[in-house]
């Protein structure tokens, strides 16, 4: 999942992502309302963690605007403003949960989980399917041809954008961006080594190859023709 942290505490905004990326997510920080909010219209992402208490834009009017405009990706407070009067104004603008500081990260984790089981939206997937690979987004476990395939989170998160984008060309720039959250030196190998460490597990053991390179272009995961 790609999952957007919207916190001005710089120093709890990376230990969130941190924790996120062991699980095998991919997480983005912005500290500001505003940037939050231009994040959320702009770029894809499948859930947000809300601070209530930020410069530019406090949380609640980030979430209103989110709200306006259509969009309806799950967001969650995380905040440490705790009384129910707090809890009820965040959950009737629009908020999928709220999580008071401080927290338990396994705490929130669970929450995240049980937002993807909400038949929300798109953005909701937690399965995907192409040819006889199989990704459980929930478990985080994959599976080709009902044989288990023990997958690392980067790999993991690596695959997971593939089948997102299944029969369609994935540049190295948008792998990096999705899956490392940063910007690589337009050098650097890290995209070709987790490919190939990923072909090794989900193509090589098996007769058909799902993985492609597109020459001059990127990667593609699509099922035989």
């Amino acid at each position: 999942m790609k999952i957007l942290i919207a916190e001005d505490d710089r120093r709890s905004a990376e230990f969130i992502r941190n924790g996120l990326e062991e699980s095998g997510h991919s997480a983005e920080c912005v500290y500001d309302g505003r940037d939050a909010l231009t994040y959320c219209l702009y770029n894809p992402c499948d859930l947000v963690i809300l601070d209530r208490m930020m410069p530019g834009m406090d949380g609640l009017s980030v979430l209103k605007a989110l709200r306006s405009s259509g969009r309806k990706l799950p967001v969650i407070f995380l905040t440490a403003m705790g009384d129910v009067d707090d809890r009820v104004e965040g959950l009737m603008a629009g908020g999928d949960d709220y999580l008071v500081k401080p927290f338990h990260f396994s705490e929130l984790l669970a929450r995240i989980a049980a937002l993807v089981r909400r038949p929300q939206n798109a953005a909701d997937i937690t399965h995907l399917k192409v040819h006889d690979l199989d990704l459980n987004l929930l478990s985080h476990s994959a599976t080709r041809a009902g044989v288990h395939i023990d997958l690392q989170a980067k790999e993991f998160a690596l695959l997971e954008v593939l089948m997102r984008n299944a029969g369609r060309i994935v540049t190295k720039t948008m792998l990096l961006e999705q899956v490392w959250d940063f910007n690589f030196d337009p050098q650097t190998t890290v995209v070709e080594t987790h490919i190939s460490r990923l072909r090794a597990k989900v193509d090589k053991p098996f007769d058909t190859a799902l993985i492609h390179t597109m020459r001059n272009a990127g990667y593609s995961l699509h099922a035989p023709r």
